[in-house]
């Protein structure tokens, strides 16, 4: 395999970190570069004899963008670099707001000639090809996805952005059924009311649907696990045969997985005609490197 395609990190996060590593662990990608909302003095030792800018024009040829950014800052950073005709790939985990930043994406994509892989982490994402599968081969049924016990990125990055908040986690505890409580441990700012500033995070919509408990510590650093997990259970009729059950269920680093799952839609992208994609609508052979043939020889 001789071409690399060049890869920018957009945002140097708990994802942009890993991102770093799965680019390097890959045969057909190189990184361009890492984008950074602004440049200290001295660049974190990762970043060493790497280019690290303020803006994706500054990097030699890209092809495509890893947005490493929190979800809420997506869609602008996807338009922005998607005008420049560059393919993009984010984590966006808004479940309720996938079909709308879809449909931004795709004219802007179709607009510019290149391709945005939309909610390309492990939940949306890979979990959701999975869950494609099991109402394909089980159409009729019940789905119940359970998270954790573990640390939810998405959830403690909503945390942050709340006012009063000066440090947060946010654990995510599956009660069965499809259900979860919200454990948010959070360093509270001086000047601000515990009662007031809990009640803004339980309003919040990635915490409104939810059990959610906030907890007031005063280090949230020693409570620090990015273990995460998710166990998907399927139970139904296939044809008119009943008692199908099918289980998946994986253990992870939650940033780590979120950022082999970006590397490989980023694969994809560059093989996929100009528009806006999912997950669930992408070959999964084309989330491989090297020549298809090989591939289907191996898993068929």
């Amino acid at each position: 395999m001789n071409q690399k395609y060049r890869v920018a990190v957009v945002g140097y996060g708990n994802i942009g970190r890993y991102a770093l590593d799965a680019i390097k662990a890959s045969p057909d990608f190189e990184l361009a570069g890492v984008v950074r909302r602004s440049l200290t003095e001295k660049q974190p030792s990762a970043l060493q004899d790497i280019p690290v800018v303020t803006s994706i024009d500054a990097l030699d040829k890209v092809d495509v963008a890893l947005l490493c950014t929190p979800t809420r800052a997506v869609e602008e950073y996807a338009l922005d670099i998607l005008s420049r005709g560059i393919a993009t790939v984010d984590t966006f985990d808004i479940h309720s707001g996938i079909v709308p930043l879809r449909r931004s994406l795709h004219a802007a994509a179709i607009a510019h000639k290149t391709v945005a892989v939309l909610s390309a982490g492990w939940d949306p994402g890979s979990d959701s090809m999975v869950r494609t599968l099991m109402e394909a081969i089980v159409p009729r049924g019940i789905t119940y996805t359970n998270f954790g016990p573990g640390m939810s990125m998405g959830h403690t990055v909503a945390v942050k952005a709340i006012g009063g908040v000066e440090k947060a986690l946010s654990i995510t505890i599956p009660v069965g059924t499809g259900l979860h409580r919200r454990m948010v441990y959070i360093e509270l700012a001086p000047g601000y009311n515990e009662a007031e500033v809990a009640q803004r995070i339980k309003q919040d919509d990635y915490f409104a649907h939810d059990e959610t408990h906030v907890v007031v510590v005063d280090d949230v650093d020693q409570l620090i696990d990015m273990g995460h997990g998710v166990s998907m259970e399927r139970k139904g009729v296939s044809g008119a045969t009943h008692n199908q059950h099918l289980n998946f269920e994986m253990r992870i680093n939650n940033p780590a997985l979120t950022a082999q799952v970006m590397v490989c839609a980023a694969r994809a992208a560059l093989r996929m005609a100009p528009g806006a994609y999912t997950m669930p609508e992408i070959a999964p052979i084309d989330l491989l490197p090297g020549d298809r043939e090989k591939w289907i020889t191996k898993l068929c």
